[in-house]
């Protein structure tokens, strides 16, 4: 029996990110992995911080009665009234953990609030360059994606998404800060979009909810300033996951939090519950919900990651880049010196560094890099992006 029609079509289109995160581990099978720079999957650099690890083995030796048993599908409540507190102290929306769903990490935090609100033919506004997922996600839920372009400077562009609401409208997804762009949304933009959704809201007297996905909040750089959406936005639900800021992308831990302020938050909060449930998810890992309750305000280690980002854009400025700094996140998205990136991509992959072409973002003439990785491997890549540049611009960099 073949495949749905339109998983097949979801394959064809996979992830660029997956394609050539397994081209890469072919590439160090082949020359050895000290010789191949990949810069491909967003897998944060690093161990879990010590309290986390200290937490986990204090669960482990000594664990309550009902650590390893079903509890409320939402979630141990110690634990949602733990990150309700969180974000209400950094928001100063009242949230309460009656409003908080504990998710397998943020992509599970997204389905759950997708599943909970379309109906077959919802149309929910993603901004581009964005994570490829989120089509997928979206129609998983019988809606419609519809995409729009973000400003040259990757920031929300109001006529956009204006011109792009409609009857169907259930939804707008944003990501701050931005995979793959490293941009962070400003509170004005944030307050534009909810007077702008308000203003179609009075006119047909449905809301549209906007889904925060945030994984990346804490990874913000000197300089830039993390606005939380919530804050902002009335009909607001925030994905989080603590992959990038815990380093444990592999446990699938994260939440879902309803606002307060949202229209119809209590069926809201219940539907993600049910939702959560019969997905498949049922609840979110118990061990891990217990073990982060307590680091909801841990600040990730940046060390690295300023380390890498300062050194990538030096280089790659110095070589021809048109290469803008990223207020947060952990990549760097650039465009490419070939009008078809796939040149680019083809060339840098002569050289060993391995990145992903924009077009899986959503956003073609450009590539991501994505610089979560050791120094060691930054390093050893510069003289092969001087040598890309050299092809591509004339010019190397300076530098052996």
């Amino acid at each position: 029996m073949p495949a749905a029609p339109e998983i097949r079509e979801a394959i064809l289109k996979g992830s660029w990110i997956r394609k050539m995160f397994e081209e890469g581990a072919q590439l160090k099978a082949a020359v050895g992995a000290d010789k191949v720079f990949d810069f491909t999957l967003g897998n944060p650099y690093g161990a879990p911080p010590d309290r986390l690890v200290a937490e986990i083995a204090r669960l482990a030796d000594h664990p309550s009665l009902d650590l390893h048993k079903y509890m409320p599908n939402a979630g141990f409540p110690e634990v949602r009234d733990a990150i309700a507190r969180s974000l209400a102290g950094s928001t100063g929306v009242p949230f309460s953990g009656a409003m908080v769903v504990m998710t397998a990490g943020a992509a599970g935090a997204l389905n759950v609030a997708l599943h909970a609100l379309l109906s077959p033919g919802d149309e929910v506004v993603v901004v581009a360059p964005y994570f490829v997922e989120y089509l997928f996600y979206i129609r998983n839920a019988g809606g419609v994606p519809v995409v729009v372009e973000s400003d040259a400077d990757f920031r929300l562009d109001m006529a956009a998404i204006g011109s792009s609401l409609s009857a169907r409208t259930k939804a707008v997804i944003i990501n701050t800060p931005n995979n793959p762009t490293g941009a962070i949304y400003p509170e004005a933009d944030l307050r534009a979009l909810d007077a702008l959704l308000a203003k179609k809201e009075s006119s047909d007297g449905n809301p549209v909810y906007v889904l925060s996905d945030e994984p990346y909040r804490k990874i913000v750089y000197p300089g830039d300033t993390f606005a939380p959406p919530a804050a902002s936005l009335r009909n607001c639900l925030v994905a989080y996951s603590h992959s990038k800021d815990l380093n444990v992308p592999g446990e699938r831990i994260g939440y879902l939090a309803v606002s307060p302020n949202a229209a119809d938050a209590p069926e809201i909060a219940e539907a993600c519950v049910f939702c959560n449930r019969t997905l498949g998810f049922v609840n979110a890992p118990s061990l891990m919900q217990r073990a982060v309750a307590s680091l909801q305000d841990e600040p990730a280690d940046l060390s690295v990651y300023t380390a890498n980002r300062n050194a990538l854009l030096d280089c790659l400025s110095q070589a021809g880049f048109n290469v803008k700094a990223p207020g947060g996140a952990f990549y760097l998205f650039v465009p490419s010196p070939a009008a078809d990136e796939m040149i680019f991509v083809a060339a840098a992959r002569e050289e060993n560094v391995l990145v992903v072409p924009g077009t899986g973002f959503g956003r073609s003439g450009h590539f991501r890099v994505a610089f979560c990785v050791s120094p060691e491997t930054v390093e050893r890549s510069l003289p092969a992006w001087r040598r890309l540049g050299e092809k591509f611009f004339g010019k190397a960099g300076g530098g052996a």
